[in-house]
């Protein structure tokens, strides 16, 4: 028997709490931004992450509201996706913190940064995998906006790249689920797609 969900009926939190406990497991982009002064730099976890586009290369990510980073990337047009591993799970979710936006993530949670190649927001210098990216253009949808970033510059590890990419295995990648729920890697499956061949004669 399946329980039936009508979202009107049940309102925004309560359908927002059944969603993300459906869509998972979600990537996070841990997005480092700047104040337009460069004096604030922000670091914030968003876990509504995707690629957008590879030609040319554009990742995104959702702002449920106006956070902190919707408004830098507003405001100076650049930001950074810094991979978000295992390791680092106790500093990404300290950083989740809702600070003012004169207050620095960096700072407060004692996260090392790195100066960025070509984009002015600095890196984490522990994460092994970083996007410097522009604003391509920004999406309003409902409560949220939708952050489009074209990626100018990437960065990896060597330790982390396997056959000329990055190993997801030894990158062990770290996801959200719902509630307070995090998720890790866990067991890799290799399984290689089916090509259509066409019907030979008879």
């Amino acid at each position: 028997m399946r329980v039936e969900y009508d979202p009107e009926a049940m309102g925004r939190s309560a359908f927002y709490r059944f969603l993300t406990s459906v869509v998972v497991p979600r990537p996070i982009a841990w997005v480092s931004t700047t104040t337009p002064d460069g004096r604030t730099e922000n670091l914030a976890p968003h876990s509504f992450f995707s690629i957008a586009s590879t030609d040319p290369p554009i990742v995104q990510f959702t702002s449920i509201g106006r956070k902190d980073s919707l408004r830098n990337v507003e405001d100076t047009g650049e930001f950074v996706v810094n991979f978000s591993s295992e390791p680092l799970l106790h500093l990404i979710n300290a950083t989740a913190t809702d600070f003012p936006r004169t207050v620095s993530e960096f700072e407060a949670a004692g996260v090392e940064r790195e100066p960025s190649r070509c984009v002015r927001p600095p890196r984490v210098a522990r994460s092994h995998v970083v996007l410097e990216c522009r604003s391509h253009t920004t999406l309003r949808m409902g409560n949220s906006t939708l952050v489009f970033g074209r990626v100018v510059h990437a960065a990896a590890d060597e330790n982390y790249i396997v056959a000329g990419r990055p190993s997801s295995e030894l990158l062990r990648p770290l996801t959200k689920l719902g509630g307070d729920e995090w998720g890790t890697l866990g067991e890799v499956l290799h399984l290689n797609r089916i090509p259509y061949e066409e019907p030979g004669p008879r």
